[in-house]
């Protein structure tokens, strides 16, 4: 189980990285992806990261629908009240990378400057 959410994490992190301006940081121990100096993903410590998968996002557009999923929640310090939701999926549960994929692509847009989501939008031809 610990693999297939690690294999998981390395997933949503390849794809995170992936992002045009995108790199990773260690604040508080904690992996985060940033783009111009701001965050627009946590994954959490990375010593938790075989005991479940975590992904925080800011989702201005769909943070009402996913906070009716299981497993979501408003992220903690405020950050619910600025659209910021958190996923922790434990072992065993089934894990909805794809959907992961694009709350971390609404967080990307939600946060980095507007000539890398042009260039985002470009690479992709929609949003």
């Amino acid at each position: 189980m610990a693999g297939e959410l690690q294999q998981a994490a390395d997933t949503l992190r390849a794809f995170a990285l992936g992002l045009p301006g995108a790199y990773e940081e260690f604040p508080w121990g904690e992996r985060v992806i940033k783009v111009n100096k701001k965050v627009f993903v946590f994954f959490g410590l990375v010593e938790d990261q075989a005991k479940r998968l975590m992904v925080g996002v800011k989702l201005p557009q769909t943070g009402i629908y996913a906070l009716q999923m299981p497993f979501v929640q408003p992220s903690g310090y405020n950050l619910g009240k600025h659209g910021w939701v958190t996923a922790q999926y434990p072992p065993g549960e089934p894990l909805p990378l794809d959907m992961l994929m694009e709350w971390i692509e609404e967080s990307y847009c939600a946060v980095a400057p507007k000539r890398l989501v042009a260039r985002l939008v470009a690479t992709r031809g929609e949003h």
